[in-house]
């Protein structure tokens, strides 16, 4: 999986779309945590009036067949667009969603279970096995590990890049580039003033750099959990695979 990668994708991406590009920012960025928001919640386990409620087996749940795992494949985030299109006839909200499903779908390749990019066609899993998968071990566990390995570089990585793309902060750029391309801003407009608009818009990328920090902090400064940057690691945690 990835993390802090997910928050800030959707800058880097819209950093370089062309000028007449129509692709609605608000759906990369839901696109962006979609398939995430279909399935952690479930594999971390939820309590309701006493009740946890929790997937059997978390791995198999998020990323395997039969389970969830179809909502990481691109075939996914095609059929979730194409289904939008017909009901809003929106183009910039179908792409938007599909190219950020895609870019997690991709990103979430990088660690030892990986995703069947190419269900139904084919349940095969492609993973590069760069860092740990540790779901299985609940969230806590999850990020320290997470943040031990290659992949606190990966998202060291996006968030030097979505900084590097600070101009796209400025209000001119949201009120030039970010507020034609989707209808959502006018709707909303009607409800919050231009600076609520601007919050919301840069909210993402608030939050990707805040979560980069603050676990990177709480793993190896309030904890001291230690750092593992060799291939699959770290070692210290039994990560997941799946066929």
């Amino acid at each position: 999986m990835s993390w802090a990668a997910h928050d800030l994708e959707p800058y880097v991406f819209q950093r370089h779309l062309g000028r007449g590009v129509r692709i609605s920012f608000v759906a990369f960025v839901l696109g962006s945590w979609g398939p995430d928001l279909v399935t952690k919640w479930f594999v971390y386990g939820v309590d309701f009036g006493g009740v946890k409620l929790e997937a059997g087996d978390p791995v198999v749940f998020a990323r395997g067949w039969p389970g969830a795992g179809m909502t990481h494949s691109l075939s996914f985030g095609v059929a979730v667009g194409a289904l939008v299109f017909l009901l809003t006839r929106s183009r910039a909200w179908a792409i938007g969603l599909t190219l950020g499903m895609w870019s997690h779908v991709i990103s979430d390749m990088g660690d030892t279970v990986g995703v069947m990019p190419f269900f139904p066609f084919s349940t095969m899993h492609v993973a590069a096995g760069a860092w740990a998968y540790a779901s299985q071990h609940g969230r806590v566990e999850d990020g320290a590990a997470y943040y031990s390995g290659l992949a606190c570089l990966w998202d060291g990585l996006w968030v030097v890049l979505s900084l590097a793309c600070w101009r796209i902060l400025k209000r001119e750029y949201f009120r030039e580039r970010i507020v034609p391309a989707d209808g959502f801003w006018s709707w909303a407009g009607r409800f919050l003033p231009e600076d609520g608009l601007l919050a919301i818009y840069r909210g993402a990328m608030f939050y990707g750099v805040c979560r980069f920090a603050a676990w990177m902090i709480w793993a190896h400064v309030l904890n001291h959990y230690a750092f593992d940057l060799t291939w699959g690691g770290p070692h210290w945690v039994q990560a997941a695979h799946l066929p």
